[in-house]
């Protein structure tokens, strides 16, 4: 929400210039893996990953950055829930993510505050292997300004049930390196050189498993929470 005041995030502002530093050399990475590392210890691995993907609105040119107004994605999402969405009683929403989490897992993360009716729908469709930030019961951080709280927000007739699916590929600090490398290619780098088109090969391997078994494991969980959620909206 934009027109409210944003959300601070003081451990990534402590961490701005490690994250994204000025220069993707050999010895930048060293300083900047130490003054990260350094964190974790002082601070605790949980609110490591919070300070860096928690979400952040203080660094437009930095990682996980919110924005100063919506974006066009955005406004498109709504503008469809608005047309086809306002008349719906029930709706079931899935929200599919890659990058975190053990390799080919497919975590069900759910948003609706624990306790409330929408949360135990949505371990009644979905099984107790259902997962919240919230209770910190899950591998991502309790993140501000999602898709599935904002669909919940744009859609108050409707009981809306939601869910994250977030598939891993590699270990969290790769994937990490690769969205950081990524973010220093656009503001400093050559996208086509050859440094540029590594990193672009690593930052597609962070989100996307090439290997047949990671396919079909995506395919199964994806198809068995549609089943899930189509059998939850009839019942």
């Amino acid at each position: 929400a934009h027109d409210q005041p944003l959300p601070r995030n003081d451990g990534y502002v402590a961490l701005a210039a490690a994250l994204c530093p000025a220069e993707w050399s050999a010895p930048a990475r060293r300083a900047a893996r130490a003054a990260l590392a350094d964190y974790g210890e002082r601070h605790g691995a949980a609110a490591l990953q919070r300070a860096i993907t928690g979400g952040q609105y203080s660094h437009a040119d930095g990682i996980f950055y919110g924005g100063a107004e919506p974006t066009w994605s955005r406004r498109v999402l709504l503008r469809i829930a608005a047309e086809h969405l306002a008349l719906a009683r029930r709706v079931a929403v899935i929200d599919y993510h890659t990058g975190l989490g053990p390799y080919g897992h497919g975590e069900k993360i759910v948003i609706h505050p624990p306790g409330s009716a929408a949360f135990a729908r949505a371990r009644d469709w979905y099984g107790d292997m259902i997962t919240s930030t919230t209770l910190g019961t899950s591998h991502s951080s309790d993140v501000v300004g999602d898709l599935l709280t904002g669909l919940v927000t744009a859609l108050p007739a409707a009981e809306v049930t939601a869910l994250a699916l977030e598939f891993g590929v590699r270990p969290l600090d790769e994937t990490l390196d690769a969205v950081r490398a990524d973010n220093w290619l656009h503001h400093h780098g050559v996208r086509e050189s050859a440094q540029g088109r590594e990193i672009k090969a690593q930052m597609r391997a962070a989100f996307h498993g090439d290997a047949d078994d990671w396919k079909d494991m995506i395919f199964e969980q994806a198809a068995d929470a549609q089943r899930r959620a189509l059998a939850g909206l009839a019942g």
